[in-house]
């Protein structure tokens, strides 16, 4: 069985080949996100390290999934986007059936992967001993801030994570990603214009409706008027037909 590890706090990450039965009894029956002991596993290397199983995958390739109790393989409806359902040709709501590994380990899983929670006396060769820096970092501001512990107050765009790129041609460059959600003075300049604009227009249409009551008002006074002054023309007319009969 292959066992990847891999070690957070230094990014460093190893493949082991465990083929010994009385070692692999400390996987089996064990699920996923569960904790380990690295000795029972690995021997004293491992001497005190605590490992937590963060995947699987079986011979045939189909991944372990979290919360499926079993360490058969079953076939479960799933939603586009669902671990082991890629939903290619699905529509928005539409379920299918896709096989999955249970979350339980057993003898029939191919890779198991492993994670360092905490470590032990000994340095591990390949995975404590150097340090590999991060290639991509936070694109968020928020986060960014929660990496460096920055204040509000902090440049942001001074912790941004480049790194270099060379061309063909021999030049060396940076490059850094676009900071999301990055709160600058023109950010704030253009959000008052928003507001401004938005109040503006609150502001004419509440004028324009103003206007257009006081005209319509105006024009139902005038049909008003109208109709008073027709209706008393009539009667007068009346009046005299019948004043010459």
């Amino acid at each position: 069985m292959k066992i990847n590890v891999a070690n957070p706090a230094t990014g460093c990450q190893k493949q082991y080949e465990v083929d010994d039965e009385s070692r692999l009894r400390a996987l089996y029956d064990k699920r996923l996100s569960q904790e380990i002991d690295g000795e029972a596993l690995f021997g004293e290397e491992f001497r005190g390290t605590v490992l937590r199983i963060n995947g699987a995958q079986d011979k045939e390739g189909f991944p372990a999934r979290l919360g499926v109790l079993t360490p058969n393989r079953v076939r479960l409806l799933m939603h586009k986007g669902d671990v082991g359902c890629r939903g290619y040709g699905m529509r928005d709501g539409e379920r299918k059936r896709r096989s999955v590994r249970g979350c339980i380990i057993s003898g029939e899983m191919s890779v198991v992967n492993l994670v360092i929670v905490r470590q032990g006396d000994n340095d591990i060769p390949g995975l404590t001993d150097k340090m590999i820096p991060r290639r991509l970092g936070p694109k968020r501001a928020s986060r960014i801030r929660k990496l460096f512990n920055l204040s509000k107050e902090d440049d942001v765009r001074k912790y941004v994570i480049r790194r270099k790129v060379v061309t063909k041609s021999g030049k060396t460059y940076e490059k850094a990603p676009k900071i999301q959600r990055l709160v600058t003075a023109l950010t704030l300049q253009r959000k008052r214009r928003r507001r401004a604009a938005k109040r503006d227009r609150a502001m004419r249409s509440k004028a324009e409706a103003a206007e257009y009551e006081k005209l319509l008002a105006q024009r139902q006074a005038e049909a008003r008027r109208i109709r008073k002054e027709s209706r008393s023309r009539r009667s007068t007319k009346r009046e005299s037909m019948a004043g010459g009969t």
